[in-house]
């Protein structure tokens, strides 16, 4: 015990990057709560954050530094419904039915934490089924700018690069929220099975009786639902 205690005494103190990785490692309060999946689907936002960010600030500096004029979004994204020029219409109803779906999701967790299934799992299909619909009309619009001459290397309405912006942003974010879809409906799949419920083992299974899988599937609908309030301000409405 002595001869342990002199090796403890006599060993070197850590200092500069070594203290600050020793320091967190040893915190036994930030993550006592705090499971791995949900710590994790943190993580990965953050990181998701960052390469949004990205994309909208060169999307900003495009836009801003082109001396050729940028297209009119109210002309571009315009509908003709019944002989009347209704811009930006669907657009509304996209954001209207994205913004919809998260409070679906907010109910869904809220039965979740309840340990109520078959809300739970309706609620889920709820919101699955507004980010499907979601889907399909922005794959109606970009059926409709591809058939009026827009590519990501130029467009008839004005500047080259609102093209490119334009498929690669909504097209990253189109790709978050089919993926969310498809996670959805395996949750919702698990929560009607029972697997919270009987903590069978499994993909997204965590321990007996908790329904944590919906909350960590909230966290990541939350986030694309609130990108798309970027986006759509500063694609559509700037």
């Amino acid at each position: 015990m002595n001869t342990a205690f002199t090796e403890h005494r006599t060993r070197e103190p850590e200092s500069g990057l070594a203290t600050i990785v020793t320091d967190f490692s040893a915190d036994q309060r930030a993550f006592r709560n705090v499971s791995w999946g949900k710590a994790m689907m943190w993580i990965f936002l953050l990181s998701d954050t960052f390469i949004f960010g990205t994309f909208l600030i060169g999307y900003m500096s495009a836009r801003m530094s082109t001396a050729e004029p940028w297209p009119n979004a109210s002309e571009v994204f315009a509908l003709e419904i019944a002989g009347h020029h209704l811009p930006l219409i669907l657009i509304a109803i996209m954001t209207f039915v994205l913004i919809s779906s998260s409070g679906t999701m907010a109910m869904a967790v809220n039965y979740g934490y309840r340990r109520q299934r078959r809300p739970t799992a309706a609620l889920l299909v709820v919101t699955a089924l507004l980010g499907a619909t979601f889907v399909g009309m922005q794959a109606f619009e970009w059926t409709k700018l591809i058939s009026e001459g827009v590519r990501p290397w130029g467009n008839p309405w004005g500047a080259a690069q609102f093209g490119s912006a334009f498929f690669m942003i909504t097209g990253f974010h189109g790709t978050h929220v089919t993926i969310g879809v498809i996670f959805l409906l395996i949750v919702a799949r698990k929560v009607i099975r029972g697997d919270f419920d009987h903590g069978r083992p499994g993909f997204f299974t965590g321990r007996k009786g908790r329904y944590e899988a919906v909350e960590i599937m909230g966290l990541y609908w939350h986030f694309v639902d609130l990108v798309w309030v970027f986006i759509f301000a500063f694609f559509y409405l700037w």
